[in-house]
């Protein structure tokens, strides 16, 4: 009996603790599950409140950024009132003094423009006096160095370069060439000096074009040297290029008197085209085939048509006058006649050959 009830006892016991246990363990759950959503609750509001302060921020931010537009839109239309009443109180004020000012600039203007054209006057007669002490200086220079030879100067108003120096012979006095003289006092190079020199030149009969200049062409940075046909040099380099042109012409005319006992037509034939008047006149024909190439290249865009029937024209000139030099070299020799702006026709048309 005791053991029975001893066993009863246990078994109510572990009924009783199991009963406890489950009592305990729903008890458990149902806090757990009222802790977790209290904390669901609690993270609801927490988020609630930083979205409530995120948008109390923003809504912040804006206010003080509207308030900063507002501060300078004020600062805005103060400042434009204020131009304007200063350009109000600037155009009474101008107004005011209009006719004052208007006075006093048709007074300045007045007083500038004579002070212009006293300047203009000036400077122009001291140009003219400049270059007429250059030429008289050049005119000096020339009789003094070569007495033997006669120095003249151009007139003003007379077509021609400046001065004219007539070379003779040191013992005989014949007559061997002219030397055009052309001086030039400018801030900058013009290249219409030289076809206007050569133009003189033609008129003139003379040999040997130069022109003086302060300022030299890019092509020549030494001093000296041949442009075109022309001579062109500096103020300190007159004297040697004299020297040098005028022994050039002294030989030319010591080799024609020497060759005076040839045949009288043969020599008379020789000495034309061996001359500087038919050389010139070559020239000038080549002059015109290149002045005509270059309106050429010019109109050929818009005149086709044109264009060709004058390129025939010109290669016809340029033809012709590279054969008739080409037969005057070939009777007499190849160095009779150096033609400029003919070499390389020459030598092609010789290749061909």
């Amino acid at each position: 009996m005791d053991k029975k009830r001893q066993e009863e006892v246990n078994e109510a016991i572990k009924q009783t603790e199991e009963k406890i246990k489950k009592e305990i363990g729903d008890r458990s759950r149902l806090e757990l599950t009222d802790l977790k959503k209290q904390l669901q609750e609690k993270s609801k509001k927490v988020d609630e409140m930083r979205d409530a302060e995120l948008a109390l921020r923003q809504e912040k931010r804006r206010l003080e950024e509207k308030e900063k537009d507002l501060e300078l839109s004020v600062e805005r239309k103060l400042d434009e009132e204020k131009k304007k009443i200063e350009t109000d109180i600037s155009r009474k004020e101008a107004e005011k003094y209009r006719f004052k000012s208007e006075e006093k600039e048709k007074i300045i203007k007045d007083l500038q423009k004579s002070l212009d054209e006293v300047q203009r006057k000036a400077q122009t007669g001291s140009q003219q006096l400049q270059g007429e002490v250059m030429e008289l200086d050049l005119e000096q220079m020339l009789r003094n160095t070569f007495p033997e030879d006669k120095i003249e100067p151009v007139g003003k108003g007379v077509r021609g370069a400046d001065v004219r120096q007539i070379v003779k012979s040191p013992m005989q006095g014949i007559v061997c060439g002219v030397i055009l003289w052309e001086s030039k006092r400018t801030k900058a190079w013009t290249d219409s000096w030289i076809n206007k020199l050569k133009s003189d030149l033609r008129a003139e009969k003379a040999n040997i074009p130069v022109i003086v200049s302060s300022v030299l062409p890019k092509e020549i940075e030494t001093g000296m040297g041949l442009k075109n046909g022309v001579w062109i040099c500096s103020f300190s380099l007159i004297l040697p290029l004299a020297i040098l042109l005028r022994k050039n012409l002294l030989d030319i005319a010591r080799q024609k008197t020497a060759a005076q006992y040839k045949d009288q037509k043969a020599d008379i034939l020789y000495d034309y085209i061996t001359g500087h008047e038919f050389r010139q006149q070559v020239e000038a024909m080549v002059e015109v085939y290149q002045e005509m190439q270059e309106q050429i290249d010019k109109e050929k865009a818009a005149y086709e048509k044109i264009w060709k029937a004058r390129q025939g024209q010109v290669e016809r000139l340029l033809r012709s006058t590279a054969g008739v030099v080409g037969s005057i070299q070939g009777k007499i020799g190849e160095n009779a006649l150096p033609v400029k702006g003919l070499e390389l026709i020459e030598s092609e048309s010789s290749d061909n050959k």
